[in-house]
Protein backbone atom coordinates (compact mmCIF):
# COMPACT_ATOMS: atom_id res chain seq x y z
CA UNK A 1 0.00 0.00 0.00
CA UNK A 2 1.17 3.56 -1.00
CA UNK A 3 0.36 6.74 0.54
CA UNK A 4 -0.53 9.61 -1.89
CA UNK A 5 2.34 12.18 -1.04
CA UNK A 6 1.55 15.74 -1.56
CA UNK A 7 4.57 16.39 -3.84
CA UNK A 8 2.23 14.66 -6.40
CA UNK A 9 -0.03 17.69 -7.21
CA UNK A 10 3.94 19.87 -6.94
CA UNK A 11 5.19 17.40 -9.60
CA UNK A 12 2.20 18.14 -11.65
CA UNK A 13 2.38 21.61 -11.42
CA UNK A 14 5.88 21.21 -12.41
CA UNK A 15 5.16 18.83 -15.54
CA UNK A 16 2.47 21.66 -16.90
CA UNK A 17 5.53 24.46 -16.82
CA UNK A 18 7.86 22.14 -18.51
CA UNK A 19 5.19 21.68 -21.35
CA UNK A 20 4.73 25.37 -21.50
CA UNK A 21 7.95 26.38 -21.74
CA UNK A 22 9.20 23.51 -24.42
CA UNK A 23 5.61 24.85 -26.35
CA UNK A 24 7.27 28.53 -26.25
CA UNK A 25 10.75 27.35 -26.96
CA UNK A 26 9.68 25.24 -29.74
CA UNK A 27 7.17 28.00 -31.38
CA UNK A 28 9.51 31.31 -30.69
CA UNK A 29 6.45 32.23 -29.17
CA UNK A 30 5.19 33.02 -25.38
CA UNK A 31 1.39 33.24 -26.50
CA UNK A 32 0.66 30.22 -28.30
CA UNK A 33 -3.34 30.27 -27.41
CA UNK A 34 -5.78 32.21 -25.45
CA UNK A 35 -4.99 30.52 -22.24
CA UNK A 36 -1.58 31.35 -22.29
CA UNK A 37 -2.75 34.97 -22.05
CA UNK A 38 -6.02 35.92 -23.51
CA UNK A 39 -5.42 39.68 -23.22
CA UNK A 40 -2.54 39.48 -24.86
CA UNK A 41 -3.43 36.75 -27.84
CA UNK A 42 -6.49 40.05 -28.70
CA UNK A 43 -3.57 42.84 -28.83
CA UNK A 44 -1.93 40.50 -31.25
CA UNK A 45 -4.45 39.84 -33.03
CA UNK A 46 -4.91 43.53 -33.50
CA UNK A 47 -0.95 44.95 -34.21
CA UNK A 48 -1.40 41.68 -36.67
CA UNK A 49 -4.17 43.12 -38.68
CA UNK A 50 -2.44 46.28 -38.39
CA UNK A 51 1.06 45.23 -40.05
CA UNK A 52 -1.35 43.65 -42.84
CA UNK A 53 -2.99 46.58 -43.65
CA UNK A 54 0.00 48.81 -43.56
CA UNK A 55 1.53 45.80 -46.25
CA UNK A 56 -1.17 45.81 -48.04
CA UNK A 57 -0.85 49.44 -48.38
CA UNK A 58 2.76 49.67 -49.26
CA UNK A 59 1.84 47.06 -52.35
CA UNK A 60 -0.95 50.05 -53.37
CA UNK A 61 1.21 52.44 -53.22
CA UNK A 62 3.70 50.65 -55.43
CA UNK A 63 0.73 50.15 -57.87
CA UNK A 64 0.69 53.55 -57.81
CA UNK A 65 4.19 54.26 -58.82
CA UNK A 66 3.80 51.95 -61.38
CA UNK A 67 0.79 53.84 -63.23
CA UNK A 68 2.45 56.62 -62.89
CA UNK A 69 6.03 55.38 -64.58
CA UNK A 70 3.61 54.11 -67.38
CA UNK A 71 1.82 57.04 -68.06
CA UNK A 72 4.67 58.84 -67.98
CA UNK A 73 6.15 56.66 -70.36
CA UNK A 74 3.28 57.28 -72.78
CA UNK A 75 3.15 61.02 -72.74
CA UNK A 76 7.31 61.23 -73.30
CA UNK A 77 6.94 59.36 -76.35
CA UNK A 78 4.04 61.92 -77.08
CA UNK A 79 6.54 64.59 -76.14
CA UNK A 80 9.14 62.83 -78.76
CA UNK A 81 6.22 63.06 -81.70
CA UNK A 82 5.21 66.53 -80.73
CA UNK A 83 9.17 67.57 -80.70
CA UNK A 84 9.75 65.99 -84.33
CA UNK A 85 6.51 67.50 -85.61
CA UNK A 86 7.47 71.10 -84.45
CA UNK A 87 11.09 70.34 -85.74
CA UNK A 88 9.48 68.97 -89.43
CA UNK A 89 7.21 72.83 -88.96
CA UNK A 90 10.37 74.61 -88.87
CA UNK A 91 11.45 73.12 -91.54
CA UNK A 92 8.15 73.65 -93.63
CA UNK A 93 8.73 77.22 -92.97
CA UNK A 94 11.62 77.02 -95.02
CA UNK A 95 11.27 79.10 -98.18
CA UNK A 96 13.54 77.18 -100.28
CA UNK A 97 11.53 74.62 -99.91
CA UNK A 98 8.67 73.98 -102.86
CA UNK A 99 5.10 72.85 -102.30
CA UNK A 100 6.18 68.78 -103.21
CA UNK A 101 8.58 69.37 -100.33
CA UNK A 102 6.07 70.52 -98.26
CA UNK A 103 3.80 67.34 -98.72
CA UNK A 104 6.65 65.38 -98.03
CA UNK A 105 7.00 66.75 -94.41
CA UNK A 106 3.25 66.67 -94.18
CA UNK A 107 3.22 62.66 -94.54
CA UNK A 108 5.43 62.25 -91.96
CA UNK A 109 3.63 64.74 -89.86
CA UNK A 110 0.49 62.72 -90.33
CA UNK A 111 2.03 59.51 -89.44
CA UNK A 112 2.96 61.09 -86.59
CA UNK A 113 -0.20 62.55 -85.59
CA UNK A 114 -1.82 59.22 -85.82
CA UNK A 115 1.38 57.62 -83.29
CA UNK A 116 0.05 60.91 -80.98
CA UNK A 117 -4.11 59.49 -81.25
CA UNK A 118 -3.21 56.07 -81.23
CA UNK A 119 -1.56 56.80 -77.72
CA UNK A 120 -4.00 58.51 -76.05
CA UNK A 121 -6.40 56.06 -76.56
CA UNK A 122 -5.01 52.83 -76.13
CA UNK A 123 -2.65 53.48 -73.69
CA UNK A 124 -3.87 51.06 -70.64
CA UNK A 125 -2.25 50.25 -66.93
CA UNK A 126 -3.48 46.43 -66.39
CA UNK A 127 -6.36 47.23 -68.48
CA UNK A 128 -7.72 50.79 -67.55
CA UNK A 129 -7.27 53.73 -70.22
CA UNK A 130 -4.44 56.47 -68.68
CA UNK A 131 -6.02 59.03 -70.68
CA UNK A 132 -9.83 59.34 -69.76
CA UNK A 133 -9.31 62.19 -67.85
CA UNK A 134 -10.70 60.22 -64.61
CA UNK A 135 -9.11 60.91 -61.30
CA UNK A 136 -7.26 57.50 -59.94
CA UNK A 137 -6.78 57.34 -55.96
CA UNK A 138 -4.31 54.48 -54.46
CA UNK A 139 -5.13 53.29 -51.26
CA UNK A 140 -2.23 54.62 -49.35
CA UNK A 141 -2.72 53.55 -45.60
CA UNK A 142 -4.47 51.15 -43.10
CA UNK A 143 -7.63 53.41 -42.96
CA UNK A 144 -10.70 54.95 -44.38
CA UNK A 145 -9.79 57.80 -46.68
CA UNK A 146 -6.09 57.32 -46.84
CA UNK A 147 -5.86 57.73 -50.38
CA UNK A 148 -3.77 59.34 -52.83
CA UNK A 149 -5.13 60.88 -56.24
CA UNK A 150 -4.03 61.56 -59.36
CA UNK A 151 -5.92 63.10 -62.78
CA UNK A 152 -4.14 62.08 -65.76
CA UNK A 153 -4.51 64.28 -68.89
CA UNK A 154 -7.20 63.75 -71.23
CA UNK A 155 -5.49 63.45 -74.46
CA UNK A 156 -7.92 66.60 -75.58
CA UNK A 157 -4.93 68.12 -77.29
CA UNK A 158 -4.39 65.84 -79.18
CA UNK A 159 -7.37 66.72 -81.55
CA UNK A 160 -5.56 70.37 -81.63
CA UNK A 161 -3.05 68.40 -82.65
CA UNK A 162 -4.41 66.71 -85.71
CA UNK A 163 -5.10 69.93 -87.46
CA UNK A 164 -1.45 70.23 -88.33
CA UNK A 165 -0.66 70.66 -91.93
CA UNK A 166 2.31 72.48 -92.69
CA UNK A 167 2.32 71.80 -96.73
CA UNK A 168 2.35 75.73 -96.83
CA UNK A 169 4.13 78.14 -94.74
CA UNK A 170 1.34 80.14 -92.63
CA UNK A 171 0.22 76.39 -91.92
CA UNK A 172 3.70 75.88 -90.56
CA UNK A 173 3.84 78.94 -88.89
CA UNK A 174 0.47 78.08 -86.97
CA UNK A 175 2.00 74.12 -86.54
CA UNK A 176 4.49 75.95 -84.24
CA UNK A 177 2.60 77.46 -81.83
CA UNK A 178 -0.04 74.29 -81.62
CA UNK A 179 3.59 72.66 -80.81
CA UNK A 180 4.42 74.51 -77.81
CA UNK A 181 0.88 74.77 -76.36
CA UNK A 182 0.96 70.96 -76.64
CA UNK A 183 4.80 70.23 -75.39
CA UNK A 184 3.93 72.91 -72.40
CA UNK A 185 0.85 70.95 -71.29
CA UNK A 186 2.53 67.46 -71.38
CA UNK A 187 5.65 68.62 -69.20
CA UNK A 188 3.28 69.97 -66.82
CA UNK A 189 1.01 66.81 -67.00
CA UNK A 190 4.84 64.88 -66.88
CA UNK A 191 5.48 67.15 -63.45
CA UNK A 192 2.74 66.27 -61.70
CA UNK A 193 3.46 62.63 -62.08
CA UNK A 194 6.59 62.85 -60.91
CA UNK A 195 5.47 65.11 -57.98
CA UNK A 196 2.74 62.15 -57.27
CA UNK A 197 5.60 59.14 -57.66
CA UNK A 198 7.50 61.47 -54.98
CA UNK A 199 4.50 61.74 -52.75
CA UNK A 200 4.15 57.67 -53.18
CA UNK A 201 8.12 56.97 -52.29
CA UNK A 202 7.61 58.92 -49.23
CA UNK A 203 4.55 57.70 -48.15
CA UNK A 204 5.89 54.35 -48.49
CA UNK A 205 9.05 55.10 -46.47
CA UNK A 206 6.37 56.33 -43.43
CA UNK A 207 4.78 52.81 -44.11
CA UNK A 208 7.58 51.35 -43.50
CA UNK A 209 8.28 52.62 -40.26
CA UNK A 210 5.31 52.38 -38.62
CA UNK A 211 5.06 48.90 -39.82
CA UNK A 212 8.32 48.09 -38.18
CA UNK A 213 7.00 49.86 -35.02
CA UNK A 214 4.12 47.69 -34.97
CA UNK A 215 6.21 44.59 -35.33
CA UNK A 216 8.29 45.52 -32.66
CA UNK A 217 5.45 46.14 -30.07
CA UNK A 218 3.99 42.76 -31.05
CA UNK A 219 7.31 40.63 -30.43
CA UNK A 220 7.97 42.56 -27.40
CA UNK A 221 4.10 41.00 -26.32
CA UNK A 222 4.77 37.76 -28.13
CA UNK A 223 7.95 36.37 -28.33
CA UNK A 224 9.67 34.16 -26.64
CA UNK A 225 12.04 35.74 -24.24
CA UNK A 226 15.06 32.51 -24.65
CA UNK A 227 17.50 33.16 -22.07
CA UNK A 228 14.53 33.65 -19.47
CA UNK A 229 12.59 30.53 -20.99
CA UNK A 230 16.06 28.28 -20.84
CA UNK A 231 16.13 30.06 -17.32
CA UNK A 232 13.18 28.88 -15.97
CA UNK A 233 13.26 25.30 -17.58
CA UNK A 234 16.45 25.05 -15.57
CA UNK A 235 14.84 25.61 -12.60
CA UNK A 236 11.71 24.00 -13.39
CA UNK A 237 13.79 20.44 -14.30
CA UNK A 238 15.90 21.15 -11.08
CA UNK A 239 12.09 21.21 -9.50
CA UNK A 240 11.08 18.40 -11.09
CA UNK A 241 13.87 16.32 -9.92
CA UNK A 242 13.21 17.01 -6.12
CA UNK A 243 9.77 16.53 -6.00
CA UNK A 244 10.35 13.22 -7.64
CA UNK A 245 12.99 12.29 -5.17
CA UNK A 246 11.34 13.45 -2.14
CA UNK A 247 7.97 11.40 -3.34
CA UNK A 248 10.37 8.44 -3.76
CA UNK A 249 11.78 9.33 0.36
CA UNK A 250 8.16 9.50 1.52
CA UNK A 251 6.38 6.68 -0.17
CA UNK A 252 9.89 4.52 1.79
CA UNK A 253 8.88 6.13 4.81
CA UNK A 254 5.23 5.35 4.71
CA UNK A 255 6.19 1.28 3.67
CA UNK A 256 8.32 1.65 6.74
CA UNK A 257 5.68 2.48 9.47
CA UNK A 258 3.04 0.24 7.69
CA UNK A 259 5.75 -2.31 7.97
CA UNK A 260 6.30 -1.49 12.09
CA UNK A 261 2.56 -1.57 12.33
Amino acid sequence: MKIQSPNTSLLSQNQQTSNKLAEQLATGKKVNSAADDAAALQIIDRLTSQQDGYGQAVRNAYDGISYSQVTDSSLSGVNDAVSRIRELSIQAGNGALNDSDRAALQEEVVQLQSQITETFENASFGGKPLFDGQPVSFQVGPDANTTQTTTPSDGSFASVISTINISTQAGAQAAIDISDQAAEEINAQRAELGAFQNTLASTIKGLGTQKENIAASQSRIEDTDYAQAISQQASNDILSQASIALRGQANQSAESILGLL
